[in-house]
This record gives structure tokens, sequence and C-alpha cells, in this order.
């Protein structure tokens, strides 16, 4: 099997973010399905709740919004909702991203055509990194 790396390009946007799981896990003890209703799809939330420590990788997730947003430099807000960017999982489990409308859309209109991601976590920390390409 030949092994093959994701379709690059020129990269045109760029962002990262930095996130404590403890905030995550508080919010979600305070604010339970309201909150993960308001910022993860129903795809992040199936692929989250099965795990031993959910927190943990809607953490990353959180931070894979974030990194999006600043790469597009918009934040969340008018031009991208939370619910815009959904992280899912490849053939090798490499984290890629799913945009709605509203973000593809946005893309399209900066002459983007893919984003990449990366993420990672720690028992106190999780991160992502986002880059927006151009093929």
């Amino acid at each position: 099997m030949a092994f093959a790396l994701p379709p690059g390009g020129s990269l045109i946007g760029i962002g990262c973010d930095l996130i404590e799981v403890e905030r995550i896990r508080g919010v979600l003890e305070r604010h339970g399905a309201r909150f993960l209703d308001r910022t993860f799809t129903a795809e992040e939330q199936a692929y989250c709740a099965n795990l031993k420590f959910p927190h943990k990788h809607y953490a990353a997730r959180w931070a894979a919004k974030e990194a999006v947003s600043k790469a597009f430099t918009t934040g969340i807000g008018s031009h991208l909702d939370w619910t815009s960017v959904s992280v899912y999982h490849g053939a090798r489990m490499e984290p890629l991203v799913r945009l709605d409308d509203k973000a593809s859309a946005l893309l399209k209109e900066i002459g983007g055509t893919g984003v990449l991601i990366s993420l990672s976590h720690t028992e106190t920390h999780a991160m992502a990194v986002a880059a927006l390409v151009r093929s």
C-alpha cells in the first residue's frame, strides 16, 4: 500500500490555539448538552462521547475551531459559527476538517481549496494548528 500525504498547496492562512483541558471539563460539567450542542457537531459529539476522557478530545476540537477561525482571520462570530468547523478522522485516524456551507463559502471567497489541521493534547492542555491552502 502506497503512503501519500494529503494534497498541499500554497499557504494562505495559518492559525493556532492552546487551551487548558480543565476549562473545557468545567464548562461541560456546568452546561452539559447546551454547551455541546452550541459548540460541537453531532459527529464530534458521537466521537468524543465514546472515549474514556471525552473532555480532552472536546478541548482539542475547541482548539481546532479556534485555530481555523484564526487562519481565516475572522474568529468565531458573524463569519463562522462554532459548528462551522467539524473535526473528523481519515483512514489512518488523521484529523480532518469538514466545513459547513458558511465556512465553505468563506474559504472559496478567499481563494482557498482546503484546510489542513494538526491536534495534540496532554493531561492539562490541548492545542491545534490549522492551515488554509490553495492548490
